[in-house]
């Protein structure tokens, strides 16, 4: 999935999508992770909305879930804040993260796409789609 394209190169990003409450499927956008291959990138960007957060579930662990959006951050870094993925490339993070999970913070879909700079990617896509 890497390539040169007219100076840009192939992403792929998901969203970090927060469910407090399973079993009503109700979810808000939190967050973004994007990663591009050719440029060795991987990086999360969160942003927690805790006024809709708490109209979904007025009882949810809203530390909890900042906890768990900076534990995303630690591994897209890596280092001792990636935990048992601190050894893995880049990309064995990303596919990491968008693992489904039974948890509060869940990966949606992986999208595509091409750019110039991940890092104005992944804020251009928090901007877009979460905040």
């Amino acid at each position: 999935m890497s390539g040169l394209h007219n100076g840009r190169d192939v992403f792929e990003y998901a969203l970090l999508r927060i469910v407090p409450r399973v079993e009503r499927g109700e979810m808000i956008n939190a967050g973004v992770v994007v990663y591009c291959h050719a440029r060795r990138f991987v990086e999360a960007r969160t942003h927690l909305d805790e006024a809709r957060l708490r109209a979904l579930d007025p009882t949810v662990d809203v530390e909890g879930v900042r906890a768990a959006l900076h534990a995303v951050e630690g591994v897209c870094h890596g280092g001792e804040r990636a935990g048992q993925a601190a050894g893995e490339d880049v990309g064995r993070r990303f596919r990491w993260l968008i693992a489904p999970r039974s948890t509060i913070v869940q990966p949606g879909p992986v999208h595509t796409g091409l750019t110039a700079d991940p890092g104005k990617e992944a804020e251009r896509l928090l901007d877009l789609l979460v905040r």
